[in-house]
């Protein structure tokens, strides 16, 4: 039997957080995706399968500031971007989903930078 890699151990780790964080429209999942380089969230709200707000270090509109700043510092942009965003779309309240990482570092810095603008969870 083949050793599980790293991506497989954290893609379990979410499929079994996955079991009971369920977004809904009135408390929707506020999802993070790290790689390498770049860090994703999104505000899902899973009842209707639709994506509230979207948010990561690859967006045009946060893309030019990135350049000079740390990857925690980044990542606490994005928080803040998708804070401001789901707030437009009328989300107040997130659960909080990791995606099966540990919380800590970026995924931290993100759920502080969004509880700075505004979100609840």
């Amino acid at each position: 039997m083949a050793k599980e890699t790293r991506t497989q151990a954290r893609q379990r780790r979410h499929a079994r957080v996955r079991k009971t964080v369920h977004g809904t429209a009135s408390r929707p999942r506020l999802n993070v995706y790290r790689s390498l380089h770049h860090i994703y969230a999104q505000v899902i709200d899973d009842e209707a399968g639709v994506t509230l707000a979207s948010a990561s270090t690859v967006d045009r509109a946060l893309r030019g500031q990135m350049t000079s700043l740390s990857p925690q510092e980044q990542a606490k942009e994005v928080g803040k971007a998708i804070a401001e965003r789901a707030r437009n779309a009328g989300v107040e309240t997130v659960v909080f989903d990791r995606g099966g990482y540990p919380y800590h570092g970026r995924v931290k810095a993100l759920a502080e930078g969004s509880r700075e603008g505004g979100l609840v969870f």
